[in-house]
């Protein structure tokens, strides 16, 4: 069992956040601020979204809506499709390719652990790439 990669030795460990009554600027200068494509949109410290660079492109920048105005929780995606840090990448990646998504939340329990996208899986484990071209027909 040594060969197989878990989720949890290639995922993103510093998940930036954001509350549902947040403005979508706020929620864009944090991304831009720690270069980074997604946050998680909490409630109650409790996870129940995710912005993505493309939720801000397709319901704000290109209906012309004003960032500072419009809240996370009106834009963000929701429910989160997540997954537990001893689960195997191929598995992440046939869940990514099943539900038509691109990043996964990492929980334990009721914790954010970090985040998989499907650049990190391609990184460290380049033949998952056959998987992972069924992501790319959501592009």
């Amino acid at each position: 069992m040594s060969g197989i990669i878990l989720v949890r030795d290639i995922m993103a460990k510093n998940v930036k956040t954001v509350r549902t009554d947040d403005s979508v600027h706020d929620a864009v200068v944090k991304m831009n601020k720690f270069d980074v494509g997604s946050v998680i949109v909490v409630n109650n410290n409790r996870p129940v979204g995710i912005i993505t660079s493309k939720n801000v492109l397709t319901r704000v920048v290109e209906p012309r809506l004003d960032a500072g105005t419009v809240r996370v929780r009106d834009i963000m995606s929701s429910p989160l499709i997540t997954i537990e840090p001893d689960a195997a990448i191929e598995d992440a990646a046939r869940l990514m390719a099943q539900k038509r998504i691109k990043k996964l939340v990492v929980m334990d329990r009721d914790k954010i652990l970090g985040i998989l996208s499907t650049s990190d899986i391609v990184r460290a484990n380049p033949t998952q790439l056959g998987i992972l071209q069924e992501l790319l027909k959501i592009s």
